[in-house]
């Protein structure tokens, strides 16, 4: 018998799983050339920079005259074509950074307006609209307001644009750019440049604010390249490849990241203090080989919606679907089928495979999650992991995957102990 890893998986699915892999052959050689297409222009960003290895030694204290850090933000401001750049370790995750954003630029009684329907939940919590925590917008006189999206998950342009023309109090008009828990699609990069577009010729002031959160290298550009304002996005997904182990950054006008630098250090120093410490070399590095590990999750992506579409489950994105994030959706329909396909993806992780998550009480969500993620950056995104809130229509989101490889053993092993072994016993 011919050596392969598909030998170990039942007959019935090793025919699925080839059939699969002869079906996206032509979407994985599209998403190879993405990758080389985004590495170089990267590598392009590290030659006009002359990153050496003294850039690397990072800093402590107050971080003055860190020469790493500040090219390290020239580099994000040229791939993303921006006037400045934040990229700290400082910056806990894509949240704060969205909220540093966000509360640096509102003041009371202007109003934050998501044109992509309502914002992600742990968003929700730090506006005010949801739990019961001090120092949210809210508690500062800042409104929000939002346009649902129509039933096709598409934005609803004729609700923004009376909502726009209504309200003069808007100063920040927010896309989202993934899905977060909805269940529409991730918006792609030609529909962000329709929105801010559309939002410009209404409204001309207001500052367009992106969360590009699991969008970086996803396709090749970026929403900063059709005049968004100001963007954010985490360190532990895309943008630091699984190797960063903390951190997040902001990239837009000079001027916004002033404010934003203020906002999460103090007035004066800004931006330009903050300790690198141990942290610099692995945020160069997550960049540079950022564009190759988010192609290694999108591919991932794309076998993972082709083998589950296979064996009858419902999935979003299909696998021929344009691809603008590294998530993917299964509809289970039922609680138990989504507890235990989540489960089976954390017995085929690297770091703690023996456990069996349960769901649970997480702070910045409204119900009750189940998460797999056996991560080796406890959170990483960029990483193989699966998440979804216990509520109807219990869909499992499932992200990441540092090496194609990985995705691939571990999604066809966890349709096997799921829809194979449990039916042989």
């Amino acid at each position: 018998m011919k050596l392969s890893w598909k030998n170990e998986l039942p007959q019935d699915l090793q025919a699925k799983v080839a059939a699969v892999e002869r079906q996206i052959a032509p979407r994985i050689a599209e998403i190879d050339e993405q990758v080389t297409y985004n590495q170089m222009r990267v590598l392009e960003c590290f030659r006009k920079h002359h990153v050496a290895e003294e850039d690397f030694a990072g800093s402590t204290g107050y971080g003055y005259d860190d020469v790493g850090r500040d090219k390290l933000d020239a580099i994000y401001a040229d791939y993303f074509h921006t006037e400045d750049a934040m990229v700290r370790p400082q910056l806990i995750s894509g949240t704060h950074a969205i909220a540093t954003a966000l509360f640096s630029i509102l003041r009371a009684q202007d109003t934050l307006f998501y044109m992509t329907g309502m914002p992600y939940d742990t968003i929700q919590h730090v506006i005010g609209i949801v739990g019961d925590e001090p120092g949210t917008m809210l508690d500062y006189g800042i409104n929000f307001d939002y346009a649902k999206l129509l039933k096709t998950g598409k934005v609803d342009y004729k609700t923004v644009a009376a909502k726009l023309q209504k309200n003069d109090s808007i100063k920040v008009v927010a896309i989202q750019r993934s899905r977060g828990y909805a269940l529409r699609d991730s918006f792609t990069v030609a529909e962000i440049k329709e929105m801010i577009a559309f939002v410009r010729a209404r409204l001309p002031h207001a500052i367009i604010f992106i969360d590009n959160c699991y969008g970086e290298f996803s396709e090749i550009h970026e929403p900063t390249e059709d005049g968004a304002d100001l963007m954010a996005g985490s360190l532990y997904k895309n943008a630091g490849a699984g190797i960063v182990k903390t951190g997040a950054y902001l990239v837009g006008r000079k001027a916004l990241i002033k404010k934003a630098g203020n906002r999460l250090n103090v007035p004066g120093a800004g931006k330009h203090e903050g300790a690198t410490i141990g942290h610099i070399r692995d945020m160069y590095q997550g960049f540079f080989l950022g564009p190759h590990v988010t192609g290694e999750a999108i591919k991932g992506a794309i076998f993972t919606s082709a083998l589950l579409e296979k064996i009858g489950l419902t999935v979003s994105p299909r696998w021929d679907a344009p691809r603008t994030d590294l998530v993917q959706t299964v509809n289970f329909g039922d609680p138990t089928a989504m507890i235990g396909f989540c489960q089976a993806i954390q017995h085929y992780s690297p770091v703690n495979s023996y456990v069996d998550p349960v769901p649970s009480v997480m702070d910045g969500y409204e119900d009750p999650e189940i998460m797999a993620s056996g991560s080796f950056t406890e959170g990483s995104t960029i990483e193989l992991s699966s998440d979804g809130p216990m509520r109807p229509p219990y869909t499992l989101y499932i992200q990441g995957g540092l090496t194609y490889s990985h995705v691939k053993v571990a999604i066809s092993k966890a349709v096997a102990e799921i829809f194979y072994e449990k039916k042989d016993m």
